[in-house]
């Protein structure tokens, strides 16, 4: 019996860290370190294109390598395991293991970290010591916020890690750093009413795009998708004969939680969509749903107008929970509404006390009179007449 021919997956170019797939026609760049291969995709099927990018993932990995032949000679600066450190972030984002807006984010914290200790830098790692970390600490816990101290904090002892990781170190000098508490934010929403009174305020502001914004807050409002998810949304997304809107975030990674989840097209969504699906009939179902991806000055400007505290577009993520709660609604099903995954313990934790009119009014209902259905008594009653 005659062995079947494997088909060709690759073939070499006549560069030799380069070569292309058969299937695809993309290029993939190719290196060795430590006996390991290092692939990289150039996202590309022009060779121009691709040779240039290899020319700048080449010089990256000759940075890297050089970097860690300086961690073997024992030679370590607070920048160099910060590089090596931020090489690993990268290699996440390009593996899809980490968001690009989350190493983003942390790039922000060490920037603030080194603006904050100027000469940390160019520190000897194993000449840093722990009390010159407290005493960083205490200074810089005078001006940043408490979730950015913790984050920054959290930051310095994952730098510090790559040092001990190497065996430039053997211990810690930030693992004693404490964090701070984190006051959970008092949530100041809109009432109802107050809220139909900022869309009529946002709508009828004058400039060109003031009916934009305000369905763009209305849609926020009535789905609880969060900013970058909503300004995603196309219509095909809309699933008005199952009454649902499918989230799926951003086309590379999707939502925050890396995943696509459906919300329920509560009534007033409902009317929203189909008033702005009827005015836009042409459009393709690949459309945006929305003709501004924000809306913060509007915002603002109706609330200033208004007399009511500023919101965010993130707090009428937090209006639909709450809303949803008070209308009866449990957290777990709000939970799941919102993309959640922990099954309701982030939205116990910030929707878990309500406005205080709807406390009061829940308050009213409880009591510890007998209550009778029929000539049938309750298990609590017929225990207590028992004692």
């Amino acid at each position: 019996m005659s062995k079947r021919k494997t088909a060709k997956r690759w073939e070499k170019t006549r560069l030799q860290n380069m070569v292309r797939n058969v299937q695809s026609g993309r290029y993939y760049a190719r290196a060795f370190e430590g006996g390991k291969e290092v692939w990289k995709s150039l996202e590309t099927s022009h060779f121009g294109v691709a040779e240039a990018k290899l020319s700048k993932f080449l010089a990256e990995r000759r940075a890297y390598r050089s970097k860690v032949k300086a961690l073997v000679a024992g030679k370590m600066t607070f920048a160099n395991a910060l590089a090596a450190h931020q090489q690993r972030v990268k290699d996440d984002v390009e593996a899809r293991r980490t968001k690009a807006s989350t190493a983003h984010y942390w790039d922000q914290i060490f920037k603030a970290i080194l603006k904050s200790w100027p000469d940390l830098g160019g520190r000897d790692v194993r000449r840093i010591t722990a009390n010159e970390c407290k005493a960083w600490a205490k200074q810089f816990g005078k001006t940043a916020s408490p979730i950015r101290f913790n984050n920054s904090i959290a930051g310095l002892r994952h730098v510090f890690e790559v040092a001990i990781d190497a065996g430039i170190i053997y211990t810690n000098p930030a693992v004693r750093l404490e964090r701070v508490p984190v006051r959970a934010k008092q949530l100041t929403l809109p009432s109802a009413s107050q809220f139909i009174q900022l869309l009529a305020t946002i709508r009828a502001a004058g400039a060109w795009c003031s009916k934009h914004c305000a369905d763009f807050v209305e849609g926020l409002a009535v789905t609880g998708a969060r900013l970058r998810d909503a300004k995603q949304m196309e219509w095909r997304d809309l699933d008005f004969e199952k009454g649902e809107i499918v989230i799926r975030g951003d086309p590379e990674t999707g939502t925050k939680n890396w995943g696509v989840y459906r919300v329920p097209m509560i009534p007033h969504a409902r009317a929203l969509f189909e008033r702005m699906r009827s005015a836009r009939r042409r459009e393709s179902e690949s459309a945006k749903v929305f003709k501004v991806g924000e809306a913060q000055r509007a915002i603002d400007r109706g609330c200033r107008n208004l007399g009511i505290p500023r919101i965010t577009h993130h707090d009428l993520r937090h209006f639909f929970a709450t809303v949803c709660i008070e209308s009866g609604v449990d957290i777990p099903t709000v939970s799941r509404w919102l993309g959640h995954k922990d099954g309701g313990v982030l939205a116990m934790k910030v929707y878990g006390h309500l406005r205080d009119d709807h406390s009061k009014a829940q308050a009213n209902r409880v009591t510890l009179e007998p209550v009778r259905k029929g000539k049938n008594i309750l298990p609590f009653e017929a225990e207590a007449n028992a004692a």
